[in-house]
């Protein structure tokens, strides 16, 4: 026992010490090389470029489309492979006792199961299903970025294939999606007085969208912050950059997936009928007293 408690303490000791002298290297390495020759893009300009998307396009089938699109096909085409090979190979040999494999699968099923259980208890079927393609969608479209795939536009420049919820289009189709898909689950479900509950909340397409538009792009912007300093643009952009891109992915799965439930459930929710008003009994009529002679 004396000897393992031994082993682990001087093993902690050498991870402590690489790490600080890696630290020190990154420290005298900054102090060392100082600006970097050349000028380079302004950071407004890269700014700019990631909220819209403008400055460079790329022809598909004849068409000017931005890079996001491309990006959203590349993630759709992966996602809808992978799915039809799980299906097809993975799942018929699922075991009663599983592998990290099927429990990684099964773990991811039974949380957005029981999200939708717990926020829609009515119709849990449909939305479960649609928050776990959407939150699987959002998840692996905000780490895309991190795979740096480039492609070429049509001015001739090489750019990175950007996240496609980084596209405000692409946020915005999210939104629309999910409130359409809510909308139509009301009106199924409850008629029209379903239906126009749903349509009290014009502005929920719009909150879900920026929502997700707002947190990719905040991390964005950080990175280029951190990026242009020229005291931390060494080594630690890359650090920073995929801490919050994993960050963001995990938490606007979670965010969106929470809110679509939330109000697919208000919108299926059976509606109490009206209680019928009983009617009161009229008073029975007095007689009149005979006159006395």
């Amino acid at each position: 026992m004396e000897g393992g408690k031994v082993k682990k303490s001087a093993g902690r000791k050498t991870f402590l010490v690489v790490w600080l002298g890696l630290i020190v290297v990154i420290l005298a390495a900054i102090f060392l090389i100082g600006l970097p020759p050349g000028e380079s893009e302004p950071i407004k300009a890269v700014m700019r470029d990631g909220v819209m998307h403008d400055l460079y396009k790329v022809r598909v089938f004849g068409l000017r489309v931005d890079p996001g699109l491309v990006s959203a096909w590349v993630v759709t085409g992966a996602l809808l492979l992978a799915a039809a090979a799980i299906r097809i190979f993975a799942i018929p040999r699922f075991t009663w006792v599983p592998g990290r494999f099927q429990s990684v699968i099964e773990a991811l099923v039974e949380f957005f199961s029981g999200m939708a259980k717990g926020n829609s208890p009515h119709r849990t079927g449909f939305v479960g299903a649609y928050i776990f393609t959407a939150g699987v969608y959002i998840f692996f479209s905000t780490i895309f970025e991190l795979v740096g795939a480039r492609v070429m536009t049509d001015a001739g420049v090489t750019v990175s294939l950007p996240a496609p919820i980084a596209d405000i289009n692409g946020a915005l189709g999210m939104g629309v999606l999910s409130y359409l898909m809510i909308l139509a689950a009301g009106f199924v479900t409850n008629g029209a007085k379903g239906g126009l509950g749903v349509l009290k909340d014009f502005s929920l397409p719009i909150s879900m969208s920026f929502r997700l538009f707002g947190a990719l792009l905040s991390g964005l912007l950080v990175t280029e912050l951190v990026y242009y300093n020229v005291a931390l643009s060494f080594v630690l952009p890359v650090l920073v950059g995929v801490l919050f891109t994993l960050m963001h992915a995990a938490i606007q799965t979670y965010v969106l997936a929470s809110l679509v439930s939330f109000f697919y459930g208000e919108a299926v929710e059976p509606k109490p009928p009206k209680a019928k008003k009983e009617k009161r009994p009229k008073p029975p009529k007095k007689e009149k007293e005979p006159k006395a002679a």
